[in-house]
């Protein structure tokens, strides 16, 4: 009986993750499993799992086959862990490894279990490719035949229309705008700048590339398929260089976002080890970080707020909730998905308007010290797997804590489908 549980406090011991890569390139010929099952190796070798049974393995992908209904056992079968250790599928866009994060340590803080795995992976370059369903119901109608005449009648309907083929849509289907398009509408409305996009995808590409010389990822990097770093981040660019880019969302001469302020379509994958502190302790695993409080959130973006403001009200709920204030964090890893995005959610905790209309609070949020947001460098630069990124965050959040020895951080992650998913994590 779940009232019969005592709360626990839920440590995080660590992660790992393949380096995040362009699609189709490294990893094109690897499928979401073979990504997975890659970080799941670091997980399991990293922490010296090998044969072990956990409590649960979580995590998903938001991009993948209808045979891979079941991704996550079978990642599992082939990473190490023993046989007895349960998985489960789960999916919120790209806050999905974070909420894999949240419902095993729900399930640690319950006492349900002891320890268990989180994690995401994603391959644009493995997406599924359909053909018109049109087509689907005449192979089922010859499927479901039971003469011979029967089963050829269907096959003169075939046309060529239907051997063209679908590839996964990138528009939101209750508005028919691509998150881009949507984002771009964000930026409007609350002025965000192009030359503060630039400068915030410029400090992410810096920050990720002076982490990697500084061998701060290498503990949290596994090599595969001959990729050693995440190979989006551009050393060489420059303000100038990002400020040359044209408009791809909106190509007119108010259009404001370009491939170089947005994440690039990429493939990777990262998991995470969670666990009660017992569990821990009888390991002999340092406790990075604990993960203390999160909350996801949605918004009416057909008719009402912008597709990825949802963070902004998850935020807002979660500091209610605990008692803090925006400024009372040492950290702050905000998911990059575009750099308009960031920064419009960062407006609107400075609004005054917002807060007190939207959020219900007397006066504004504020804002945030810069030099404590994604330090380590962000997703324009590092690269945006979808399912994996939650992930990523949580596994650097840790280590940034671990290292600072004291403070807390906060996660905010935004999602298709107008969601925000956001966490906080406190230093051992």
């Amino acid at each position: 009986m779940l009232h019969n549980l005592q709360s626990r406090r839920v440590a995080v011991i660590g992660g790992s993750r393949i380096p995040f890569c362009r699609s189709h390139s490294v990893y094109r010929n690897c499928t979401n499993k073979d990504l997975m099952v890659a970080a799941l190796d670091g997980v399991v070798n990293k922490f010296a799992l090998k044969g072990q049974t956990l409590g649960e393995v979580a995590l998903g992908a938001v991009i993948k086959h209808s045979s891979d209904w079941n991704l996550a056992r079978e990642s599992v079968i082939e990473c190490g862990l023993s046989l007895r250790t349960p998985a489960i599928d789960l999916q919120r866009a790209c806050g999905t490894s974070l909420e894999a994060a949240i419902l095993i340590a729900n399930k640690v803080a319950l006492g349900q279990i002891e320890a268990g795995i989180a994690g995401g992976t994603d391959s644009v370059s493995d997406a599924p490719v359909v053909y018109p369903d049109e087509y689907r119901k005449l192979l089922m109608e010859i499927h479901r035949a039971h003469s011979p005449l029967e089963r050829i009648k269907p096959i003169f309907k075939i046309r060529p229309r239907h051997f063209k083929p679908q590839f996964p849509g990138v528009t939101e289907p209750r508005t028919g705008l691509s998150m881009g398009e949507s984002t771009e509408f964000m930026a409007k409305k609350w002025d965000v700048r192009r030359e503060n996009q630039d400068q915030l995808a410029l400090s992410s590409h810096i920050k990720a590339a002076a982490a990697y010389d500084a061998g701060w990822f290498n503990d949290l990097v596994v090599p595969f398929k001959g990729a050693e770093k995440d190979n989006n981040i551009r050393r060489d660019t420059t303000f100038e260089k990002l400020l040359a880019l044209k408009p791809v969302f909106d190509k007119s001469d108010k259009g404001t976002m370009t491939a170089g302020n947005s994440t690039p379509l990429t493939d990777g994958s990262a998991a995470i080890l969670l666990a009660s502190e017992d569990w821990a302790r009888k390991k002999n695993l340092p406790v990075m970080a604990y993960l203390t409080f999160a909350k996801a959130s949605a918004v009416n973006f057909i008719t009402d707020e912008g597709l990825l403001m949802a963070p902004a009200y998850a935020v807002s709920d979660m500091l209610k909730q605990a008692n803090l204030g925006l400024q009372e964090f040492d950290f702050y890893e905000i998911h990059e998905a575009f750099a308009a995005q960031t920064l419009a959610t960062l407006k609107a905790w400075q609004s005054e308007d917002f807060c007190r209309n939207n959020l219900g609070r007397n006066e504004p949020m504020g804002p945030i010290n810069l030099e404590r947001l994604n330090t380590k460098g962000g997703s324009i630069a590092i690269g945006h797997p979808f399912a994996a990124t939650g992930a990523r965050i949580v596994a650097t959040m840790a280590k940034l804590l671990y290292e600072k020895g004291s403070g807390r951080g906060l996660i905010s992650v935004c999602t298709a489908g107008g969601m925000g998913v956001t966490a906080i994590m406190e230093s051992a």
